[in-house]
């Protein structure tokens, strides 16, 4: 598995990391731990969750507990920001709840410390310079090695940084957002903003939901089970006639090149300079062995043009 640079710091993670968004949910504790051992045994040394994922932060229990032993050989990331409680209390990016929150998903990690540590979402209703303020202490502390945001616009990478750069504080130095063949509107303004700050992409939904696996058939429902058959109504738009336009030219384009649509689908992002690591969930081990394999294969530029082009929006 190849080890790439994390943004640009000098810590190295796999390619390929574990997004653990299914574990606590579609995932029991037995499961996550198959899938973690699998993702070992593969190479996978980076594990992407988050404080929401899971019922009550199981997400981040079970890793802890699935890792416990192999930690100083792992990066984990964290984040945090979405709401936690019924009322609201328990959400966004003050102070205040960011000292509640990063010692409670270091509970729940069962560990000392957090490798990344991730706003999920902006918060409006917070100066971002309190927000990295908290977030710089905890660094200084040792609670936190290195810092993230996730879901942010081009404009706010660059007012985050202009704002860690004035005040002297620890920046984020990578950008986890939605991702792939058939999703590229980060490429307008996103990606230019992590190139111009130094920011590692971590692009999630590789994927996009399972279309770029060749589970789905036009006109058809979603099989049960899968992730757009329990999105219900807002399901149609991921399935829309351009949506299958472009997977069909990319499962014929993959085909000649004795490879397989969800192959095309990884190596296209591993192949681009600015991902750091490709974060894709799993429900079986599986799935972790095909999304690690897939990796490896490494498209030429002339590959690279084609797909650009047929992926297109």
């Amino acid at each position: 598995m190849e080890l790439r640079k994390l943004g640009s710091t000098g810590l190295k993670v796999s390619v390929v990391g574990i997004g653990c968004n299914n574990f606590g949910g579609r995932c029991d504790e037995n499961l996550t731990k198959e899938i973690v051992y699998s993702a070992l045994d593969s190479g996978i040394n980076f594990f992407d969750t988050a404080d929401v994922y899971g019922h009550q932060g199981l997400s981040e229990e079970y890793l802890g507990k699935a890792v416990a032993g192999k930690r100083k050989d792992l990066v984990i990331a964290t984040k945090f920001g979405m709401q936690m409680d019924k009322d609201g209390r328990k959400k966004g990016g003050s102070r205040r709840y960011i000292i509640q929150a990063v010692e409670d998903s270091l509970k729940r990690l069962h560990t000392d410390y957090i490798d990344l540590y991730q706003q999920h979402f902006p918060d409006d209703e917070t100066q971002i310079e309190e927000t990295l303020c908290a977030l710089d202490d905890l660094v200084h502390q040792g609670k936190v090695r290195y810092l993230g945001c996730s879901n942010f616009s081009g404009w706010q990478i660059s007012d985050a940084d202009w704002t860690a750069r004035n005040r002297g504080l620890n920046r984020f130095i990578t950008a986890q957002n939605l991702y792939s063949l058939i999703d590229r509107s980060i490429e307008k303004e996103v990606i230019p903003a992590c190139q111009q700050y130094g920011l590692g992409l971590l692009p999630y939904f590789p994927l996009a939901s399972g279309l770029l696996t060749g589970k789905y058939i036009r006109g058809s429902e979603p099989p049960k089970g899968t992730r757009l058959a329990s999105w219900g109504e807002r399901a149609k738009s991921a399935l829309s006639d351009n949506n299958f336009d472009i997977v069909e030219k990319l499962t014929s384009f993959a085909a000649k090149k004795d490879h397989s649509l969800l192959d095309l689908a990884m190596s296209w992002l591993a192949s681009l300079p600015q991902i750091s690591s490709v974060i894709a969930g799993a429900t079986s081990k599986e799935q972790v062995q095909q999304n690690a394999a897939a990796a490896s294969w490494r498209l030429t530029d002339e590959d690279m043009n084609e797909v650009h082009i047929i992926s297109s929006p």
